[in-house]
């Protein structure tokens, strides 16, 4: 404490900025305003008044997270630079109430991997493709790839995500970082360009457990702007999450394996699913070493059911077709005059930046073809089929059958069933793929997907609202494993 002004950290942040994002592109832009803001921050400590743990502190938010300042809030993508939110999202405002300095905007998969289905993963128009730091041309993996790469590399304290169906999680996982995906309606959306109403959640990326929850805590609460954060049980009194951080939070839990999910990863990975399974076995020995009571067999009973359904998918289109609507007619100023999903391909398709066609649009094709949005007759019968693989058929079923405190899995399968829910999942560091690993690339011949050194991580899911719980039990694997420092990045800032 005290080794620094929050000037000096802005300015060493973007000097690290500046040594390695011609490599790795994961910060789009650096506010301009930061060292204003910082140098503020400093006088008001000075005076003695702080405002939390997060007090002068840098953080990073995502492309898709509306900042009403000098920054550009755009999904990546040209289609809205230069548009201007109406205010600052929710989440962004308790930062800056909370003392933190939004220092720039990260890199992302362009429209949050929703335009194509072979997307580069981190590429977006605005600042071209993002790369992991564990091996060259690594893929980063998700849509918040910039905000997990340049949390890993300590170019920000820590930084802001989205997810909708694995977009915290995957990122964090091959940064070797912590990722929190809050339950839906933990933290407001409001003022965040939508995806999904039912699945869209902004949480934490951090390199440590108790990191992502301060940053968690600053970012919780009720908004009227978001209907869904009505909802939480916690009303004001919300919980001391870093306070969950004791080394005692795995003892006497009832730890569940779904063996089933599990099986399925040599039919997604191939020969890549040897390791991350040996990897999984070693993480279940140490969480049993602490204390947890593991519980075999608890399977997601639909999930072979799940697997072929095309409900999920579908009920994040319509959501889309009807959330972006709302928020292209929410902007104090849209020079494109984008009003739909529609306008966004047809700019799209006639912008060179976009690099259309070689990367297609067939996602959003597909979603307009179908025509269905979130208030269609067919909807909620469709909704409520794919609620049941998360629920009784998913993790619902497994908790409440085996009276579970959590679930664990590789992270690489930990997004998609609370993606439906929208209930909660923290991931955490645990080892890499091994030297003997095959180098493989992903199907456009661009990103490396599987190498050695490429970080692997471990995910506890439970139900919604058990966050504080989460933490514990992750904040105690995290502890007693301390994989993070263990691996090697190929590209390393000086400053």
């Amino acid at each position: 404490m005290g080794c620094f002004s929050s000037v000096e950290l802005v300015m060493a942040y973007i000097r690290r900025i500046s040594e390695v994002n011609l490599r790795v592109n994961s910060v789009l832009e650096v506010n301009p305003d930061s060292l204003r803001i910082a140098e503020q921050l400093d006088i008001e400590r000075r005076q003695g008044r702080t405002r939390g743990p997060l007090h002068g502190l840098p953080i990073l938010v995502k492309d898709l997270i509306g900042t009403d300042d000098r920054m550009e809030t755009a999904a990546g993508s040209y289609a809205l630079v230069g548009s201007k939110v109406r205010a600052d999202a929710t989440v962004v405002k308790k930062l800056r109430d909370s003392g933190a300095i939004i220092l720039g905007k990260t890199g992302m998969s362009e429209w949050a991997n929703t335009r194509s289905r072979r997307p580069s993963n981190g590429w977006n128009a605005r600042g071209g493709q993002t790369y992991a730091a564990y091996h060259e041309q690594q893929d980063p993996l998700g849509s918040s790839s910039g905000s997990a790469v340049a949390t890993d590399l300590s170019l920000t304290f820590a930084s802001l995500g989205t997810e909708t169906s694995g977009s915290i999680l995957l990122p964090s996982e091959k940064s070797n970082i912590v990722g929190i995906k809050p339950t839906v309606g933990l933290t407001s959306r409001y003022m965040a360009i939508p995806i999904s109403e039912r699945a869209d959640t902004i949480g934490p990326m951090a390199r440590t457990v108790r990191d992502a929850a301060m940053v968690l805590q600053a970012i919780v609460g009720q908004d009227e702007k978001d209907n869904y954060t009505l909802a939480s049980p916690f009303s004001n009194n919300y919980p001391d999450y870093a306070a969950a951080c004791n080394l005692g939070g795995l003892e006497g839990k009832r730890i569940g394996v779904p063996r089933n999910v599990i099986e399925v990863l040599p039919s997604i990975l191939d020969k890549a699913a040897i390791p991350i399974v040996s990897s999984f076995e070693r993480a279940v020995t140490e969480i049993e070493k602490a204390g947890a009571i593991i519980i075999e067999n608890a399977n997601f009973t639909a999930y072979d059911a799940y697997r072929i359904s095309s409900a999920p998918a579908q009920a994040l289109a319509a959501d889309m077709l009807s959330g972006l609507p709302k928020y292209l007619s929410a902007l104090n100023s849209n020079p494109n005059n984008l009003q739909s999903l529609s306008d966004i391909r047809t700019f799209t398709r006639n912008s060179p930046e976009e690099d259309y066609p070689a990367r297609d649009t067939d996602l959003w094709d597909m979603a307009l073809l179908a025509g269905m949005n979130n208030t269609s007759p067919g909807f909620w019968t469709m909704y409520r089929q794919a609620l049941y693989l998360g629920e009784e058929g998913g993790l619902l079923g497994a908790l409440s059958r085996d009276n579970l405190d959590a679930v664990i899995l590789p992270t690489q399968l930990a997004g998609d069933i609370p993606g439906i829910l929208g209930s909660p999942v923290i991931t955490v560091p645990f080892e890499a793929f091994p030297a003997e690993i095959s180098v493989k690339y992903n199907e456009r011949g661009d990103l490396v997907n599987t190498a050695p050194g490429v970080p692997l991580g471990l995910s506890f899911l439970g139900p919604k609202w058990s966050e504080e719980s989460l933490i514990a039990m992750a904040y105690a694997f995290e502890q007693r494993t301390l994989s993070r420092e263990t691996l090697h990045r190929v590209v390393e800032p000086r400053t």
